[in-house]
């Protein structure tokens, strides 16, 4: 792994961990053992760098929903395997997390590919669950752009109960909830 890629991967970590304020060049630099020197060869500045973490966070997170969301199975099958798959539930969402950054909300650019990622992970929701009302597994009724919000909205949530009473339960208990809610009709 090149510097570069060092100093990227760097920054996602100490995003998700501090948040943008909590996080520093010399922090990045460190944890990357990078120096100062080649951290400015690469980016302009710690937004430039901030910026380029959170999208390879994007990225990733996006990859990990659509492996999930193109298995083989019913809607219901693969949203679920989507919502029950590994995560680190303590540490909160990469991306969700930066939603609570008061310095990534207010800056357009910063906050651009947070939006971006759940948009896109809710449309993506929702286009399976129009194939699972295609399919008559759901209700023809079913308001799947509403359903793919209520679930990212629970999964963000999720996170956040878990990590206010510092245990999984939580969070478990939250996906097991709109699961049922699902499954229900």
């Amino acid at each position: 792994m090149g510097t570069r890629e060092q100093l990227v991967d760097s920054a996602r970590e100490l995003l998700w961990e501090r948040g943008y304020v909590g996080t520093s060049p010399k922090a990045i630099q460190q944890r990357a053992g990078a120096g100062q020197g080649s951290m400015y060869h690469h980016f302009a500045g710690k937004k430039e760098l901030a910026l380029a973490a959170v999208r390879r966070s994007a990225e990733e997170l996006l990859a990990a929903a659509d492996e999930q969301l193109r298995t083989p199975g019913t809607a219901v099958e693969r949203i679920t395997a989507y919502l029950r798959r590994e995560r680190q539930v303590l540490k909160g969402c990469p991306i969700g997390r930066l939603t609570q950054d008061p310095d990534i909300v207010a800056d357009p650019e910063l906050r651009a590919p947070v939006d971006e990622t759940l948009t896109r992970i809710r449309a993506r929701l929702a286009e399976v669950l129009d194939e699972g009302r295609a399919a008559g597994e759901l209700p023809a009724s079913l308001d799947t752009a509403a359903l793919a919000a209520t679930i990212v909205a629970v999964l963000q949530g999720g996170y956040v109960l878990a990590r206010a009473a510092d245990r999984p339960e939580p969070f478990d208990q939250a996906v097991s909830g709109v699961l049922a809610l699902l499954t229900t009709h």
